[in-house]
C-alpha cells in the first residue's frame, strides 16, 4: 500500500510538471528587458515570448503583439516552439498511459506484469516530455546570456532571462518524478 500512496505522489508531481510545461508555453516572459546603467528612467518593460511579445508600462497598461511570420523569428524561438508543442502532447501521453499503468486502477485486469510494462512506457515517456521542455528553455537561455554579454549587441537589444525559463528549468524536474511512479510499479523480480 505504501508503493501506491508514492505512486499516486509522484504522478502528482508528474502532472504538475507537465502543467508547468503548459504555462511556460503560454508566458510570454521567456526574455525581459535589460535595465543597464543608474541613469536610466524606464518607463516600459518589454517581455519576449515564444509567441508574442509585450510592452508593459508603467501605469499599468500591457500591450501584446504576435510574432507576424513564423519564417522570421530567429532559430531558437522556431525550435522552442516546435518542441514545446510535442511536449504538451507528450505530457498528455504520458498522464494517459501512466494512468493506465497505475496499481490503483482496474486498466490490463490483473496482470501484474502488463500493468508495470504500461507505466514503465509512462515514465519514459515522461523523461521525453521533461527533455522536449529542457532543450528549448536551455537553448534560450544560452541565446539570452550570449547576446547579453556580446559588446556588438546594441544596448537597447539585450535582454534578460524571464520567469518562464525558471519555470521552465523546474518543470522538468517534476516531470522526472514521473519515473518513479513507474519504478514504484515495477515487480520485485524486475528491479
Amino acid at each position: 500500500m505504501v508503493n501506491t500512496g508514492m505512486q499516486l505522489i509522484s504522478f502528482t508531481c508528474a502532472v504538475t510538471g507537465w502543467v508547468m510545461a503548459i504555462a511556460v508555453t503560454a508566458l510570454p516572459q521567456w526574455k525581459v528587458s535589460a535595465f543597464i546603467g543608474s541613469n536610466i528612467l524606464t518607463s516600459e518593460i518589454k517581455w519576449e515570448g515564444i509567441w508574442m511579445n509585450c510592452i508593459y508600462q508603467t501605469t499599468g497598461h500591457m500591450q501584446c503583439k504576435t510574432y507576424d511570420s513564423i519564417l522570421a523569428l530567429p532559430p531558437d524561438l522556431q525550435a522552442a516552439r516546435a518542441l514545446m508543442c510535442v511536449a504538451i502532447f507528450l505530457g498528455w501521453l504520458s498522464c494517459t498511459v501512466s494512468c493506465c499503468g497505475m496499481k490503483c486502477t482496474t486498466c490490463a485486469g490483473d496482470d501484474r506484469r502488463a500493468k508495470a510494462g504500461i507505466a514503465l512506457s509512462g515514465g519514459v515517456l515522461f523523461i521525453l516530455t521533461g527533455l522536449c521542455v529542457l532543450v528549448p528553455v536551455s537553448w534560450t537561455a544560452n541565446t539570452v546570456v550570449q547576446d547579453f554579454y556580446n559588446p556588438n549587441v546594441p544596448v537597447m537589444y539585450k535582454r534578460e532571462l524571464g520567469q518562464a525559463i525558471y519555470l521552465g528549468w523546474a518543470s522538468p524536474c517534476e516531470l522526472r518524478k514521473g519515473e518513479k511512479a513507474a519504478i514504484l510499479n515495477q515487480p520485485d523480480s524486475w528491479r
